[in-house]
């Protein structure tokens, strides 16, 4: 039986953990927990569709609006902090260390079950997955796989993905990346828990949180301003699944791909990475968006931030505006315009 209790971010969210036994990476017991968003009745729609969130690396779900969005359109709300993330981190584990993303089909998939017997049965064939940076590589690989059952992703009640600036390859020359892989490969497969990258650039973080160049308020002790350090086997997996994602995937349900419009790599915070994607490369997005699967939508976002749901307005408004409209496309006919707009 799933247990509900209060959730760090207040009125109207709960959270569950996910009890996913021993960790395959040799760390001792590991959870997932899943938060959900149950505004009260009377401020948002009756809902008739649901979603689930997945954040990315040195990160966890704290973006308030986000769910509020969702919510107003009609979608019950939910998100996954994975294993030894954000809500998930236990004394001994590495922060956000895998050495194999396809371990987190677990909790992907027991987050999926949980939702479909939480939520009204309409809204149990109507789930909409959504994720950002490594969580956009991550969701893409899980959903290729369901799609390989009988019946595809459809028939696990998904109808729909929205991938927030995926990290679908490694940054750097061709050159770089080639040689930079197979090293990545050597080392991780022997010493997966050596770092490759230390913790330091705190670019990015210093210009979304409130503490220094930002607006937004999170936890820092689960979202540090210079991320969490990269392993060698953590960099392994990923590489891998890129290399997957290269091949072609069909995640088997339409996808909206939401990117900024730019990239100006900064370690450290300067102004102008207010208003540009400071951690990947949006020409690689733009590259490799088409490997996802079929009728892919990709929006590139003028003046977003990496995370573009926590851009400046009015960046921040053009990315709810496309989201809401991507879920418009893909109700019903009878839900179409019965929901409150979410910009």
């Amino acid at each position: 039986m799933t247990t509900w209790s209060a959730d760090v971010l207040g009125d109207g969210y709960q959270q569950t953990t996910i009890d996913l036994g021993t960790d395959p990476d040799n760390e001792g017991d590991i959870v997932a927990t899943l938060v959900r968003y149950d505004p009260p009745s009377d401020e948002v729609p009756a809902p008739h569709s649901a979603a689930l969130y997945v954040h990315g690396y040195s990160d966890y779900f704290f973006q308030r609006h986000l769910a509020h969005a969702f919510a107003a359109r009609g979608y019950q709300f939910f998100a996954l902090d994975l294993r030894k993330c954000g809500r998930s981190q236990r004394p001994g584990l590495t922060p956000h260390f895998v050495t194999d993303l396809a371990f987190y089909d677990e909790e992907l998939n027991a987050a999926l079950s949980i939702i479909r017997d939480h939520v009204a049965p309409e809204a149990a064939n109507r789930i909409v997955v959504s994720a950002h940076s490594t969580g956009g590589l991550i969701l893409p690989l899980w959903l290729d796989r369901l799609n390989k059952d009988e019946g595809g992703t459809q028939s696990h009640g998904i109808v729909g993905s929205v991938l927030n600036s995926p990290w679908f390859d490694l940054q750097g020359s061709w050159w770089l990346r080639n040689i930079g892989t197979a090293a990545i490969d050597a080392v991780g497969r022997v010493q997966p828990l050596r770092i490759a990258q230390d913790a330091k650039f705190d670019g990015y973080g210093s210009s979304i949180h409130i503490d220094r160049h930002g607006t937004w308020e999170y936890n820092t002790e689960w979202k540090p301003h210079g991320g969490y350090p990269a392993r060698f086997g953590w960099l392994r997996a990923v590489r891998r699944g890129h290399l997957q994602l290269h091949r072609g995937l069909d995640v088997g349900v339409p996808s909206l791909i939401l990117r900024s419009d730019k990239t100006w790599f900064a370690p450290h915070y300067r102004p102008e990475i207010d208003n540009a994607d400071c951690v990947l490369d949006v020409k690689q997005i733009a590259q490799w968006s088409g490997c996802v699967g079929n009728r892919i939508q990709v929006v590139p976002i003028a003046g977003a931030r990496h995370d573009v749901f926590l851009s400046l307005e009015p960046a921040l408004s053009e990315a709810l505006g496309e989201l809401d409209g991507f879920l418009k496309w893909l109700e019903p006919s009878t839900l179409v315009g019965n929901q409150t707009p979410i910009r």
